[in-house]
């Protein structure tokens, strides 16, 4: 049975944060989200479990999941309820013995072969894209389209969150090509009201939910 999964994957990167982590941790929560990356690639190692940590207990109280983005440990030891990992991070087995097998894991896949790979690991959810070009990355894959979702879920029964460049104009041909989840970025973090952005969001996910058998 596929594990259900929340319809939108926010992903907190600290490179375009405009107020404090926590402060617009709780813009998302008001809204209805269920799940948020906290993705900061310059952080040191100690601010990095800090922030986690800080942000774990805020959102735990809240009901909502904490992935750490690339950090295994950092994970573990905030007592976060998840890592994701790159194809240039830890593997996916080596994430879970850190993580335990209480956390989950998810893996960043960007060709058919990857993804045909993370199904047969012990990875709780497959990431796909960039489905779109995205500026949130230094030195980003190449795009692969939304077709790539619909190749993908053939391959896998593993929740598949597509990412990369992800609006909310272009969540509904993402969600009907199969993807269950939608990692967003930029178009939260940049929006003039994230906490309108991100219902808009969860909206439109649970419209096409219905219709889709």
């Amino acid at each position: 049975m596929r594990l259900a999964f929340p319809r939108l994957y926010a992903i907190m990167d600290a490179i375009l944060l405009r107020t404090s982590e926590l402060a617009f941790a709780e813009m998302l929560v008001e809204s209805g989200v269920e799940l948020i990356q906290y993705r900061n690639k310059q952080a040191s190692s100690r601010s990095l479990f800090e922030v986690s940590q800080k942000l774990v207990h805020l959102l735990h109280l809240r009901g909502v999941r904490t992935i750490v983005n690339d950090r295994a440990d950092i994970a573990r030891l905030a007592e976060a309820d998840g890592v994701h990992v790159g194809q240039e991070d830890l593997g996916v087995a080596e994430a879970r013995a850190i993580c335990g097998p209480e956390r989950w894991v998810g893996v960043s896949t960007h060709t058919l072969e990857q993804v045909e790979s993370a199904d047969k690991t012990p990875a709780d959810y497959i990431a796909v894209g960039p489905i779109f070009p995205t500026e949130t990355k230094q030195n980003p894959d190449t795009v692969v389209g939304v077709n790539f979702i619909r190749h993908a879920r053939r391959l896998t029964q593993k929740p598949l969150v597509a990412i990369g460049g992800i609006t909310l104009e272009r969540a509904e041909a993402i969600l009907r090509a199969g993807a269950d989840s939608l990692a967003v970025a930029r178009d939260l973090l940049g929006a003039a009201d994230p906490r309108a952005r991100a219902r808009q969001f969860l909206e439109l996910a649970a419209q096409v939910a219905s219709e889709v058998p």
